[in-house]
């Protein structure tokens, strides 16, 4: 096979397929290899007549249809098939070819697949790609890391590909190995939040108020003509507008209320964890979707028939409306939070694994072909661009005013759903860290206290540099130096 393509894809499931597709429209020649060739087969069969193909039964002809410096995108199932593939790749490839994983991968596993792949002379990529299939076919955005000679070659290929917003295609060099790979995996975080950040709107307006979902629906419509207007937005309109064929009843009522997970939103307040970065509503997103899979537990809950309020929120009918605006400005506040610790983990990954990465830049992919584009983002840009929002989002002024604006209507919201017994774990995390933020002084010194009692672990004092600690068992409670 002559070595046209420019570009190939390996593993062709509904992603890869996509992606393929995506490719050769776009004017790539398309090199397609999937380990069952009857599934190459279908693609050609199907969709042979969008662009230019190479389909190959053998990773060897794969390779060989591919013009150097060779790039092949691997689109196979995280963990060991990924390894495998890698592998099975570089065995056949040469030095200054490329190899890009554009899967959901750990960005650790990337880390350590990209300092192997470089030592045999060849380019690892780790690409975060986000938009799921109907992104990956019709232009998603995507997060490239590796090295600048491999973005060089990757650059007009990804930007024929991707999703643009106001012109601008919606990709970039993130950074070196795993920064590709660690900002999508912050972006799948900061999306469980606002997932979560709506669903508990959703909940206060059903369980709270007593609105239908479609007349909650209309609500989340209008709320996307405001600043809120996002990808998530306007889905959820749909959602809950939609009516089961069968039963005339609102879908969302029929459907079982237990949330799934693939592992990105937990990596991310893993990897929160270990940066000392307080990503609360994430965190809180996650355990929420958590709670909603213990099935046993929470119907033994229903058993036991615990006495409390019953969710229905006691107001004249006047003044619902007063308080779903309420709902809106908490919820964008707490989305606003949820962005800014988002960020602020990239910022001090960035600084750990010694990544240069562009924070306005990433702003700006994530307005188009993503999960959580969303109009606010082009402010987000221009508050990294302009500097103001070097040390957190929340002190750019346009953020500030925001949450300044918000704050009533997000107390009221937090204090009315603890008063009514309707849980609401990332607007209350996301409010408590912003009075967190704001205290000139936390009880942090009580803790640090107590470390020093039962371990020694020392203080620092307000008033003389040192460390110190105090002898507690000693009947002076003598202070020394340490």
């Amino acid at each position: 096979m002559s070595a046209e393509a420019n570009v190939g894809v390996v593993g062709l499931a509904a992603m890869g397929a996509s992606l393929a597709r995506n490719l050769a429209r776009h004017g790539n020649k398309v090199a397609v290899y999937n380990r069952s060739y009857a599934r190459t087969e279908k693609l050609i069969a199907e969709h042979g007549d969008e662009g230019a193909f190479f389909p190959a039964e053998t990773m060897e002809a794969f390779v060989d249809s591919l013009a150097k410096p060779r790039t092949a995108i691997i689109m196979v199932k995280a963990g060991e098939p990924t390894d495998a593939m890698i592998d099975a790749l570089a065995d056949l490839m040469e030095p200054g070819d490329i190899i890009v994983d554009a899967g959901n991968a750990h960005f650790p596993d990337t880390i350590r697949r990209e300092k192997a792949i470089s030592a045999r002379g060849l380019h690892f990529v780790g690409c975060g790609v986000s938009g799921g299939e109907e992104g990956a076919l019709l232009g998603p955005s995507m997060m490239p890391g590796g090295t600048e000679e491999s973005w060089t070659t990757l650059k007009p290929i990804f930007e024929s590909i991707a999703a643009k917003a106001e012109g601008e295609p919606c990709v970039t060099h993130i950074g070196a190995d795993g920064a590709g790979h660690f900002v999508k995996m912050v972006h799948n975080g900061i999306e469980y939040s606002d997932m979560q950040l709506i669903a508990e709107s959703y909940d206060l307006m059903r369980r709270g108020l007593g609105m239908t979902p479609a007349e909650i629906g209309d609500v989340f419509a209008a709320w996307n003509e405001t600043e809120l207007d996002s990808y998530l937005i306007e889905i959820t309109a749909e959602v809950l507008r939609q009516v089961d064929k069968k039963t005339g009843k609102p879908l969302v009522d029929l459907i079982v209320d237990h949330a799934g997970m693939k592992g990105t939103g937990t990596w991310t307040v893993q990897a929160a964890l270990d940066l000392a970065v307080p990503v609360t509503g994430i965190g809180e997103a996650v355990f929420a979707r958590g709670l909603s899979s213990q099935g046993d537990l929470r119907e033994e809950a229903q058993r036991q028939g615990f006495d409390g309020p019953t969710g229905a929120i006691d107001m004249p009918a006047e003044d619902c409306a007063a308080f779903v605006e309420d709902i809106r400005e908490a919820l964008y506040a707490s989305k606003i939070v949820a962005y800014a610790q988002g960020f602020n983990e990239i910022t001090e990954a960035a600084k750990k694994y010694g990544w240069d990465i562009d924070l306005a830049a990433v702003a700006r992919i994530w307005r188009g072909g993503c999960i959580i584009r969303a109009k606010f983002l082009n402010r987000i840009s221009e508050a990294f661009e302009s500097g103001e929002a070097n040390v957190s989002l929340l002190f750019a002024p346009y953020f500030k005013d925001a949450i300044e604006t918000a704050q009533r209507s997000w107390r009221r919201v937090v204090s009315r759903a603890v008063a009514f017994g309707i849980p609401v774990p990332a607007f209350s995390s996301s409010l408590a860290y912003f009075d967190g933020l704001r205290s000139d002084r936390l009880p942090a010194a009580l803790i640090q206290g107590q470390r020093d009692y039962f371990g020694a672990h020392t203080y620092q004092r307000v008033d003389m540099p040192g460390a110190f600690h105090t002898l507690w068992a000693t009947e002076e409670r003598e202070e020394i130096e340490a």
